[in-house]
C-alpha cells in the first residue's frame, strides 16, 4: 500500500460531482497521472475557480480523502468522452481558501508556487496534507485495507 499524498487540481463544480459519486479524475481524464496514486494515499483537491475556465478566483481546497484499493477505471460519460477515474473515500470537510493557510504550506513556499499546479496532479507533503485536513475540519486518519 502506498502512503503518499497528492494535490489534484480541478474546478469546484467538477470536484463536487466526484465527491458526491466517490471518485477522482485529473488531467481531463488521463490515466497516466492516476497510476501514480496508490491505495490509501491522501488526496486534496485545489480549485482555482468554481467552474472550468472561470475567473472567479475561488482558489480553495474543495475536497480531501483517501484513495480506495483498485486500479483506475474508464467511465463513459457519453459524447465520446471516456475519462479514467479512481475511487476515493471523501471525508466530510469544509472548503477552505488557500489564503487561509498562506505561509504555512510547504508547496506555497516559493514565489511561483502555482506553476506546479499546471500539471493537474503533484505530490503533497505529509505536513501540508495534515494542515489542510485540520483547516477543512476533516477526519482523514483512517487507512484502507488493500
Amino acid at each position: 500500500m502506498s502512503t503518499g499524498n497528492w494535490l489534484a487540481v480541478a474546478s469546484a463544480d467538477h470536484v463536487r460531482i466526484g465527491r458526491a459519486s466517490g471518485f477522482m479524475q485529473v488531467c481531463h481524464g488521463k490515466v497516466g497521472p492516476l497510476r501514480r496514486i496508490g491505495a490509501g494515499d491522501g488526496v486534496v483537491y485545489y480549485s482555482p475557480s468554481t467552474v472550468m475556465g472561470g475567473k472567479d478566483g475561488l482558489k480553495s481546497f474543495t475536497a480531501i480523502g483517501r484513495v480506495r484499493p483498485g486500479e483506475p477505471c474508464r467511465f463513459d460519460m457519453g459524447g465520446g468522452f471516456v475519462p479514467s477515474r479512481r475511487d476515493v473515500d471523501w471525508a466530510v470537510a469544509h472548503e477552505v481558501p488557500v489564503a487561509a493557510l498562506a505561509g504555512q504550506l510547504d508547496f506555497t513556499a516559493g514565489p511561483n508556487w502555482g506553476y506546479q499546479l499546471r500539471f493537474g496532479l503533484c505530490p503533497l507533503s505529509e505536513h501540508d496534507f495534515r494542515l489542510i485536513a485540520e483547516a477543512m475540519a476533516a477526519d482523514v486518519e483512517f487507512r484502507l485495507s488493500a
